[in-house]
């Protein structure tokens, strides 16, 4: 299977990415997130969602569940060595759900991509002529 995204180089440093009806803006001023920074929510948001589907399908209000991503840079290449996440469940969540809480986080399709990363291949495509 394969998806199409267009990706549009705007104004400045500006760029989108359209596919279907859903745009997501991107740039380097502060006026939209940083490309990277949507790398790194990605990791972070899917996590909640796994959380927050798990909850549903028990009748778990998630409202009280909160996620706090950490990302650790080495220091002089600023390359991200680890994320780290945590769960902070509420107090009077449910015990005997604690541990699968977890074991749904994990199942981050996010995360599990980032374990077996996907090849990347770039490639120049000729204009048409007209």
């Amino acid at each position: 299977m394969t998806s199409e995204m267009e990706i549009r180089l705007e104004a400045a440093d500006r760029v989108t990415a359209h596919w279907g009806s859903q745009v997501v803006a991107t740039d380097q001023d502060g006026t939209a997130p940083a490309p990277f920074d949507l790398f790194l929510a990605s990791i972070g948001t899917c996590t909640g969602f796994y959380v927050s589907r798990f909850c549903r399908k028990r009748q778990i209000d998630p409202a009280g569940i909160r996620i706090v991503e950490r990302v650790v840079s080495e220091p002089t290449t600023h390359r991200v060595e680890r994320v780290e996440i945590e769960i902070a469940l509420p107090p009077d969540f449910p015990e005997h759900y604690r541990e699968a809480v977890l074991r749904a986080a994990g199942q981050c399709a996010v995360t599990r991509q980032l374990e077996q990363p996907p090849a990347i291949r770039l490639a120049l495509v000729a204009p048409a002529r007209a």
